[in-house]
């Protein structure tokens, strides 16, 4: 498998872009005056087409902050505050930590491959789907996962909007370019930012918890039932509401986790993101919609910033529009690194020059209010994305010593028809049987079939 742009050869991915290697000096090195007169800052490099070497690896601190920072945000308390408005508190956190264990278990499983290999998502992809194949596995959540960059960047000019009548386009494009410039950066800042963004939320989601608590009995969260009349949605399909807000970034949790020194340090990476900083976010939404703070919850869901700004001072309000920016700054680069990375191993160039184009991209889309469409995405991520996730652990966890056996091939008909099986089964449940989970049931099928599929079909057959 050699993906690799023609004109680069792999020592141009083993060494940080125009840097010279680490901890050495030349022999007849300048003086230091004039070294740091003419010094100019280093960006890492991202390792777009190769594996990271371990000599790269980061610590674990350093890989956790990058996931722990990422679901800990308020469009994630969002789907929290639905789900418990429709079921119930109890009915609702149980939906919740379900979700949470099977993301734990599926990004898991992905990120313990990442983390042996170094591989980022498209060579995953590559290796399982092939050559030519994984161009629309790869770019099929590569263009979602910029999507997500445009809504969350929509988001901030409308949230700021509502709460300060700031102007919502001219905030969206300030902001949208804002969020790409930290991508630009690479890995390390979205480790920076995680950093901040997820202290940051446990402040302002207990100042919000408090606020509530001045006017509400917190005491009667325990007994809520959920808003009568908004019993549509079943059990299962809350599950799958909640998987559905990272499956897409948790089905490239390589882009983060390959990072890591060794696969057992991956799999800690991402238990700080499922089931901890995952649970914080929506359990937040939720308490505040049992608490009875929240007015058409069954909607709106756990949005407890307007709490914040309803005439508490100017402190509050300028704790909120940080915490605006940097929360919804998290996600935003984080869903763009995803995008850029898997753009530029389909293009062939670097994952900076993919930050720019698809920030321009997103940041128009943002502008043109895709954020309307939230609970429509939703759904859709949950009938496609955990199928294609289920393929990539069959092949690489599963059966693994057959992956590592084979040549890759241009195009691997049964990781194709597995993920197809998948999501039709998927679409069917949604459909026609919503009291079970698409997004489990779907990713469950797709398992199944790839290795039923790769047992029963000679190798002629499995590969093309």
């Amino acid at each position: 498998m050699d993906s690799r742009h023609p004109c680069r050869t792999p020592a141009d991915d083993a060494a940080p872009e125009h840097t010279a290697p680490e901890h050495t000096a030349p022999e007849h090195a300048a003086p230091a005056s004039t070294a740091s007169a003419t010094a100019a800052p280093e960006l890492e490099a991202e390792y777009e087409h190769s594996p990271v070497p371990p000599e790269r690896r980061k610590s674990l601190p350093a890989v956790s902050a990058v996931w722990f920072g990422f679901p800990m945000i308020l469009t994630n308390a969002v789907p929290g505050g639905v789900v418990v408005a429709v079921l119930g508190f109890w009915r609702g956190l149980a939906a919740i930590l379900v979700a949470n264990l099977v993301m734990f278990a599926y990004v898991g499983l992905l990120s313990h491959r990442a983390g042996s290999t170094g591989e980022n998502f498209a060579l995953q992809a590559t290796r399982t789907f092939g050559r030519v194949g994984h161009v629309v596995a790869s770019g099929f959540l590569a263009t979602v996962v910029v999507g997500w960059f445009a809504f969350n960047t929509g988001a901030t000019g409308a949230t700021l909007h509502q709460a300060f009548g700031w102007h919502e386009q001219l905030v969206a494009a300030v902001a949208g370019a804002a969020f790409v410039a930290v991508t630009y950066l690479g890995i390390r800042a979205l480790s920076w930012l995680g950093a901040v963004a997820a202290p940051l939320f446990v402040v302002v989601g207990a100042t919000a918890v408090v606020l509530v608590a001045r006017e509400h009995d917190l005491g009667a969260v325990f007994a809520y039932e959920g808003v009568a009349g908004a019993g549509a949605m079943t059990f299962g399909a809350a599950v799958s509401l909640i998987m559905a807000t990272f499956a897409d970034s948790g089905t490239m949790t390589a882009d983060f986790t390959r990072w890591s020194k060794d696969g057992r340090q991956a799999v800690l990476a991402t238990a700080t993101a499922f089931p901890l900083a995952s649970l914080v976010a929506q359990l937040t939404g939720g308490i505040v919609v049992a608490a009875g703070a929240i007015a058409s919850a069954e909607t709106v869901g756990g949005n407890f910033l307007p709490l914040l700004t309803d005439g508490h001072g100017a402190f509050l309000d300028a704790l909120a529009a940080v915490f605006v920016l940097v929360n919804l700054g998290s996600v935003c680069s984080h869903c763009l690194y995803n995008g850029a990375l898997s753009w530029s191993h389909l293009t062939r160039t670097k994952m900076r020059v993919m930050t720019l184009v698809l920030g321009v991209i997103g940041t128009a889309a943002a502008l043109a209010g895709v954020w309307n469409h939230f609970l429509d995405w939703l759904v859709v991520l949950s009938v496609f994305v955990p199928p294609l996730g289920g393929v990539l652990i069959a092949d690489q966890v599963l059966l693994r010593r057959r992956a590592e056996a084979r040549a890759t091939g241009a195009v691997r008909p049964t990781a194709f028809a597995a993920w197809g099986a998948g999501a039709l089964v998927g679409g069917l449940v949604h459909w026609y049987a919503p009291r079970f989970s698409d997004a489990v049931s779907g990713l469950v099928v797709a398992i199944a079939a790839y290795v039923l599929l790769e047992r029963v079909l000679p190798r002629t057959t499995a590969e093309r």
